[in-house]
């Protein structure tokens, strides 16, 4: 990473030579720069770990907002100290994170090995014992005794009668015992599989789940239709009021989301501000949803915000397309988000005019 203290350090040593260029434009684009890589950071790491990244990204926005134009480069060397050691401390617990899940299947895999040597182990007994008892019929063959062939006959039953049920019972045993330890390791697996398909802040569906579901729709054959809905003038939020503010409203904007959709729909966050909804119909049911949900989702949204509660108006633009006979899938989202972009540039040229 650039050192931002070596570069506040390199202007006050060139403050003597005006006109070279405006520190203050500089700084303010350097510290800009520095807040965007911070924020990349945090979402590269919601990719890398979904389990951890979500932390990571909080605290590295927290030290992006107090990167302001009044700090001194000590100050700013405290801040790329206090980066360097958030990236090392989530490196570890990442690196921990993956070693556990490792150790897990590592436990399933030991776990199953041991069930089939102890299977193999009974094999082997019980098939030593079914030996003795074929060797001593083949012993009671030669005597004339039918008295001790009917004894030496009945104890060998006997015997390999104790010997199958023994056989059964520790089969049946291993049997369960590997089903449960199965069954726990499925349950993590799910568990995993489960977090890995969620928007880490704001809980509905990732893209990449959303975009798995669109291929397999797509494949199927059965009808779809998709709803790109972008939250206007987002950034504003942002830059106002600070990405805390901002990360809070995209949560209560998801939540909202998805009270208006239907258990049938599928809500995901796209990126950023932008968010897709999947629904499982034709284009004028679809377009009565759609214009559902836009009235739903816009209008006046309180967020807590550490200088106390603030009451944001929000509105989306909704863009919505119907899947057609051998599109693909980018096709298909394209179509999608120029409809939004239309339904933006429409609703800001409608504002424009009634101000006239």
């Amino acid at each position: 990473m650039i050192s931002l203290k070596k570069f506040l350090d390199s202007v006050d040593s060139r403050s003597a030579m005006p006109g070279e260029f405006d520190e203050k434009d500089i700084l303010t684009a350097s510290l800009a720069a520095y807040r965007s890589a911070l924020r990349e950071m945090g979402s590269c790491s919601l990719d890398a770990c979904p389990a951890l990244g979500e932390g990571l990204k909080q605290r590295l926005g927290k030290l992006g907002e107090g990167l302001t134009p009044g700090m001194t480069p000590a100050d700013v060397g405290v801040t790329e100290r206090n980066v360097q050691e958030q990236l090392q401390d989530w490196g570890r617990s990442t690196a921990r994170h993956y070693q556990q899940k490792t150790g897990e299947v590592k436990e399933l895999l030991i776990a199953m090995a041991r069930t089939a040597e102890s299977v193999g182990e009974r094999d082997q007994r019980c098939a030593g014992q079914l030996n003795e008892v074929t060797t001593r019929l083949e012993r009671i063959a030669t005597l004339d005794d039918l008295t001790e062939i009917r004894a030496s006959i009945e104890r060998s039953a006997a015997e390999l009668k104790s010997s199958v049920e023994r056989m059964t019972a520790e089969g049946k045993a291993a049997v369960e015992q590997l089903r449960s330890e199965v069954s726990v390791y499925q349950a993590k697996l799910e568990e995993a599989e489960e977090l890995a398909s969620r928007d880490q802040l704001t809980g509905v569906r990732s893209r990449v789940y959303a975009e798995g579901q669109i291929e397999r729709r797509i494949a199927a054959a059965t009808p779809l239709c998709v709803a790109i809905v972008d939250i206007d003038e987002f950034k504003r939020v942002n830059d106002q009021h600070g990405h805390i503010v901002g990360d809070e409203l995209l949560k209560q904007f998801a939540t909202e989301l998805q009270s208006a959709c239907r258990s049938t729909d599928t809500v995901g966050r796209w990126g950023g501000d932008e968010f897709i909804v999947l629904l499982n119909c034709g284009l004028a049911e679809a377009t009565a949803q759609a214009d559902r949900l836009s009235k739903w989702i816009c209008g006046s949204y309180k967020v807590k915000a550490s200088s106390g509660v603030k009451n944001l108006r929000v509105d989306a633009s909704v863009g919505l397309a119907e899947h057609l006979p051998g599109e693909t899938m980018k096709e298909l989202l394209d179509r999608a988000d120029v409809a939004m972009y239309q339904n933006k540039s429409a609703v800001r040229a409608a504002g424009e005019g009634a101000k006239r």
